[in-house]
């Protein structure tokens, strides 16, 4: 059997025993609703406080709440459409601010509420970067919300949040900024009041905790001038904002993938950008790879890097790789779902055609140099291969 190499972190990563052994420990343990007043339900709502003071921690974010939800997607309609609708003057042509590579569930939000009629103005991100002179031309009086990416999930570019946080302060200080830092959460160093966000999206799968849980951090300020909204109704749970019985036994496996991850991340980001820097040099001095192109933002997360193949499909090549055990990505796992190309590529600077011949490899502190040699030789013997099938 062929040794299984995984290079697709950030689409998903597997869940770390420690926080298996918290799900099934709270499972068993503390199984009870953590709304309900007897025993069980008490013991269940100690996890679920403990869970928000260590996720709060990891971010160094003692003036925030968290509120858990089932995704990251679901974080970031709650953060989107709960502003939007928090106040009835906003509903009467409040302006948004995003761009142009958000991940769907960002962008696709953000189209709903431009069908329901609020503005909407999307930034460039050529070449991996907002321009803020752009920005601030679009920060008129009326903006209520920007939400941009910290990591953009498909070319790794990092944001320059701390200075769009600048921006809105210095002319739209009443609005708020949303930041969906799912790719950067455990993979950069940041912590809340670093970047000023109002409020942050984070999810459990990215970071080796279980699927089905995320969290939207939220600035008690946020929360004291009533600019959050539910858009999940019900029996009153999470501040209100999020009905529906907690998913205690996920949520502690997240804390606890969580606190891990925190202890590790120094080491685990230089272990990333080692690997990443490894497979750069591999692709630029290995003449059988000459012909790739590969996306090099100016500021980079560790664990992402995008290549364009020459006049190959990226499906083509990922069907292969995979056959030889080596799993990356045609991009974004919800965008390629879908079967759409990559707005983030296309928005950063590459044709239709490029963004439909470019994969994506994603490290974890998981992966080792053997797995990007293995990857470079696949890439090559791939290459010559599928260039006869043209």
């Amino acid at each position: 059997m062929k040794r299984q190499i995984y290079l697709d972190n950030a689409a998903t990563t597997k869940i770390r025993p420690e926080a298996m052994a918290e799900y099934q420990r709270v499972s068993e343990e503390a199984w009870g609703n953590p709304s309900s007043l007897h025993s069980l339900g008490s013991d269940a709502e100690r996890i679920l406080t403990a869970s928000k003071q260590t996720i709060l921690y990891t971010l160094g974010a003692k003036d925030a709440e968290v509120v858990f939800t089932a995704s990251g997607t679901e974080a970031n309609n709650l953060a989107i459409l709960g502003h939007a609708l928090a106040k009835e003057r906003y509903k009467r042509g409040a302006k948004i601010i995003t761009t142009d590579g958000e991940h769907a569930s960002v962008s696709a939000t953000v189209d709903e509420l431009r069908k329901s009629g609020y503005k909407v103005a999307v930034l460039s991100t050529k070449n991996g970067e907002i321009n803020l002179d752009e920005m601030k031309r679009e920060m008129t009086p009326d903006v209520i919300l920007v939400s941009i990416m910290m990591v953009n999930n498909e070319t790794g570019a990092v944001y320059d949040i701390p200075s769009i946080k600048r921006t809105i302060m210095s002319m739209c200080p009443e609005a708020l900024l949303h930041v969906d830092a799912t790719q950067g959460y455990m993979k950069i160093p940041f912590t809340k009041g670093g970047i000023g966000a109002d409020l942050i999206t984070i999810s459990s799968h990215k970071i080796e905790g279980p699927k089905g849980v995320g969290a939207l951090i939220i600035d008690k300020e946020v929360l004291k001038k009533k600019e959050l909204a539910p858009v999940v109704f019900g029996g009153g749970q999470a501040l209100g904002l999020r009905s529906g019985t907690e998913n205690v036994p996920a949520v502690a496996a997240f804390a606890e993938a969580a606190r891990l991850a925190h202890t590790e991340l120094h080491e685990s980001i230089k272990k990333m950008y080692s690997l990443r820097s490894k497979l750069i040099e591999e692709l630029t001095t290995d003449v059988r790879l000459k012909e790739i192109s590969i996306t090099l933002p100016k500021s980079y997360a560790p664990h992402i890097l995008n290549i364009t193949l020459p006049n190959i499909k990226s499906e083509t090549m990922l069907h292969y790789l995979s056959s030889e055990g080596i799993y990356v990505s045609s991009g974004s796992a919800c965008s390629s779902n879908g079967g759409h190309l990559s707005s983030a590529l296309t928005a950063y600077g590459r044709s239709e055609d490029e963004a439909d011949s470019s994969i994506r490899i994603s490290f974890s502190h998981t992966n080792e140099d053997a797995d990007v040699d293995a990857l470079v030789d696949a890439l090559a013997i791939g290459l010559t291969k599928l260039a006869r099938k043209r």
